[in-house]
């Protein structure tokens, strides 16, 4: 029942500001750690080695770790990591927040979505906006939230460190940029594969909750976006809501004309139409918790 604990608590505390504001989170740990590591070992030459190397390093480490804490008699410490580690209420909260302010005005919503996207804010307009939290809140449910409880259930918690500092290693350095492009490589291989299966089982959980559109149409149009794994929780949002997503977007005042997926579903978002992707999040949180029950009472039966 750890699995279905931790769920349960992070639902309903999230990430308390009271808490995180006295002591370091350990996403922010892992963050210094890996920006100590790119400004330590991102010099010189053999710039793709040193990454693997760090990497590794980082992986093996966290795997340490989380052996160590599994040693701890009892499941409690184990619901309290995890629950630390999921994004449900969070991401559920930071996706809200713009719809929120995007029914205030358009200059709120693009406040609020410019602290959870990396593209250019200042010139979207609304559909823009509700496209971009609409967006982020598909990959990250996938990130944040499933790939996390598929991790913790393979390989309990050095799984789950594992895939965490590896995800926030790619989230830092895992860009193709002059500086990142080498150094970078490994943590972004990883990430890639670590998420190949999460990706994957995120979009048939969001089918299997929504209006199951055609599979064929998710299938066929994942590929398409620019990401080998974001592309199918977006998909899956995308056909499920009958909204286009991804499309042209600025980074760094450079325009980047990527595809639409599901270019043929509405274009106009809104701040209800953030609305209806939260939903979607709570639906299949509330799919994954359920099989997560199902799993726990399957061990205590055995």
């Amino acid at each position: 029942m750890t699995l279905v604990l931790a769920m349960i608590l992070d639902a309903l505390f999230g990430e308390p500001r009271w808490l995180w504001t006295r002591l370091p989170h350990p996403a922010v740990l892992m963050g210094r750690l890996i920006g100590w590591c790119d400004t330590t070992f991102n010099t010189g030459d053999q710039k793709r080695l040193k990454g693997v190397a760090t990497i590794g390093a980082l992986c093996a480490g966290s795997a340490v770790l989380g052996w160590v804490l599994q040693l701890v008699p009892g499941a409690v410490l184990d619901v309290i990591v995890l629950a630390i580690l999921l994004a449900q209420k969070s991401l559920v909260d930071h996706v809200q927040a713009v719809g929120d302010a995007l029914r205030l005005s358009l200059g709120d919503g693009r406040r609020s979505v410019a602290m959870i996207v990396g593209r250019d804010t200042g010139a979207m307009d609304e559909p823009a906006v509700a496209r971009s939290a609409i967006e982020s809140a598909a990959e990250n449910l996938s990130d944040g939230v499933i790939a996390p409880i598929f991790w913790f259930a393979v390989a309990g918690l050095p799984g789950l460190l594992i895939y965490k500092i590896t995800n926030t290693a790619d989230s830092m350095i895992g860009y193709r940029t002059e500086k990142h492009a080498a150094f970078g490589w490994a943590a972004a291989r990883l990430d890639d594969l670590l998420n190949i299966v999460p990706a994957r089982l995120t979009a048939l959980m969001i089918w299997a909750v929504t209006t199951r559109p055609d599979p064929l149409a998710i299938i066929r149009e994942a590929p398409l976006h620019r990401s080998p794994n974001a592309g199918w929780p977006e998909a899956a949002m995308a056909h499920s809501l009958d909204i286009a997503l991804s499309g042209p977007r600025s980074y760094e005042g450079q325009l980047r004309d990527y595809p639409f997926v599901n270019g043929d579903g509405e274009r106009k978002l809104d701040p209800d139409d953030i609305d209806r992707a939260v939903a979607v999040l709570w639906k299949t949180w509330g799919l994954a918790l359920v099989l997560a029950f199902i799993i726990a009472l399957g061990d205590a039966l055995v």
